[in-house]
Formats: structure tokens, C-alpha cells, sequence
């Protein structure tokens, strides 16, 4: 799997899918979620109303997926990370959970192309460094088993989490 890393707009990414850093409600809101939602147009927000109508929304750490609507992505998958609350509400783990229940919809798919936005980082505050490194020991993890993800990008909106991003993966891949 090759592992890439952006900084521009998810919503403009010519995918398979984009990670979608949701709210348990599903039916859109601000940061990257309310970009997704109005850059996909109504039928993201239909399907997110079936599924909150089916199962009630998205639990923390948990994920679902829709079509991608007007995006130019086929789906977007659809992850509600945790509010950071000091690190005294299994914050890290739920985050984790959230990597990795996206990537598992994304195999069960058979989806070969996915970027993933900062998750939680935003509006619900957890810390830039602790995301970034959760993030990427998730995908590093699944890296090691067998799968069929070719191209995972880390696409970041803002300067400050690229910069925490490249810091990290350089350091885990020095340039000989």
C-alpha cells in the first residue's frame, strides 16, 4: 500500500472514497462533515437519513458508508470520532476504532483508493500530535496483513496538521 500525504480539500479527491469526520446524528455539520455534506449534494444526506432511521446514527468509533453523491469519489465512508475530554473518556482507543472500523468497510468494499481527514481534530479538540500518530499506526498496522488497499492518502486541511503529518512519516521512513 502506498501512504501519501496532502494538504488541500477531501471533497475535490478523485478516490474510491473519503473518510467523512462525522457526527453521531449523520446528517451533516461543520468543518470537513459540512464540506462533504454541501460538496455531495442531497442524496449523501438521504442515505445518512436511512441509515440514522435504521440503526439511529453512528456510534463513536464506529462507521458507515453512503454513495458519494456530486463528489467525485464513489463512496464516502462515514466515522464519528471522539470529543477529547483530557484523555480521561478511552479517547485514543475510540479514535483508533474509528481508523479502523473505516478501513475495514473500505475492504469489505473492495475499495483500492481512500484519503482520510484529521479525525477529531477540529471542532471536538483532540490533540493534533496524539490524532496524527494514532492515525498513522493504524494504517502502518494494516500495512502488515494481506489486503487490497493500493493508495491511502492522509489529506490535510490546515498547515499546522500537514506539518505534524510529514514530521511523523519522516521520521518513520528517513531518506537514505
Amino acid at each position: 500500500m502506498n501512504i501519501e500525504l496532502k494538504k488541500g480539500d477531501i471533497t475535490k479527491l478523485n478516490v474510491d472514497a473519503i473518510v467523512n469526520a462525522a457526527n453521531t446524528s449523520l446528517l451533516g455539520g461543520g468543518g470537513v462533515d459540512g464540506a462533504i455534506h454541501r460538496a455531495g449534494g442531497n442524496a449523501i444526506l438521504k442515505e445518512c437519513e436511512q441509515i440514522r432511521d435504521k440503526q439511529g446514527g453512528c456510534k463513536i468509533g464506529e462507521a458507515v458508508i453512503t454513495s458519494g453523491g456530486n463528489l467525485p469519489c464513489k463512496y464516502v465512508i462515514h466515522t464519528v470520532g471522539p470529543k477529547w475530554n483530557d484523555g480521561k473518556s478511552n479517547e485514543e482507543e475510540l479514535l483508533r476504532l474509528s481508523y479502523v472500523n473505516s478501513l475495514r468497510l473500505a475492504l469489505k468494499y473492495g475499495l483500492k483508493t481512500i484519503a482520510f481527514p484529521n479525525i477529531s481534530t477540529g471542532i471536538f479538540g483532540f490533540p493534533k500530535e496524539k490524532a496524527a500518530q494514532i492515525a498513522i499506526k493504524v494504517v502502518r498496522e494494516l500495512m502488515k496483513t494481506p489486503g487490497k488497499i493500493d493508495e491511502l492518502t492522509f489529506i490535510c486541511f490546515d498547515n499546522e496538521n500537514y506539518a505534524i503529518y510529514k514530521k511523523i512519516m519522516e521520521s518513520l521512513n528517513p531518506k537514505k
